[in-house]
């Protein structure tokens, strides 16, 4: 699939947008509830930090080693300040990394450096729409994006790997945007009100 040839491409662009909806953070925000079941929005900006970290270790090492992913000096606590410092290094990896065609062992399996930001495109971009929604913006995926990602997500998201990872997809009634299409089939409800404080949380990271 030719789409699977664009991984650090749809990687930069998924970066980007989880980086504009985690400029919208403020303190005040971090405690809200998020659309990933018992995270706040602190808990997911670090998920999300620590995803970005193992993804710069894979494609600088062609490997994954274990533990999570570690800060650097200067960061201090800000959750905020820790992305955008994680993504900026795997930013500066994609730039300078080896051919896509370059093999990742992750556990006993070896993927392609494409698949690995492909996969890790996905997993960014959902989570920046999680971020959005726990700021009450809503930003939506950018639909070209989201249409090269949706002709992806069924090959890398099938029913044997749901289970843990993602809620089952959501049925959307009428037409429906690129972005809505991408996170109702990663188990979001696209059109529901963003979460208040102590409200329910729907789906799975």
């Amino acid at each position: 699939m030719a789409a699977l040839s664009r991984g650090r491409e749809l990687l930069e662009s998924a970066v980007g947008y989880a980086l504009a909806g985690a400029a919208q953070v403020t303190p005040q925000l971090l405690s809200r509830p998020t659309p990933c079941p018992g995270w706040d929005l602190e808990m997911l900006l670090d998920h999300v930090s620590d995803s970005i970290g193992v993804l710069r270790e894979a494609m600088a090492t062609a490997g994954v080693g274990a533990g999570p992913a570690i800060g650097q000096p200067g960061e201090g606590p800000d959750p905020v300040a820790r992305l955008r410092g994680q993504a900026a290094r795997l930013l500066g990896v994609g730039a300078v990394a080896g051919p896509a065609e370059y093999r990742v062992v992750i556990g006993d399996r070896e993927l392609t450096a494409s698949m690995v930001a492909v996969t890790g495109a996905v997993e960014i971009a959902v989570h920046g729409w999680d971020i959005s929604v726990a700021c009450g913006a809503r930003r939506p995926v950018p639909p070209g994006l989201a249409a090269v990602l949706l002709s992806i997500v069924p090959l890398l998201i099938t029913p044997e790997t749901r289970p843990g990872l993602f809620a089952d997809p959501v049925r959307l009634p009428g037409p429906a945007s690129p972005g809505e299409q991408l996170v109702a089939f990663l188990g979001r409800h696209p059109r529901l009100a963003a979460p208040g404080p102590g409200s329910a949380r729907a789906g799975i990271r």
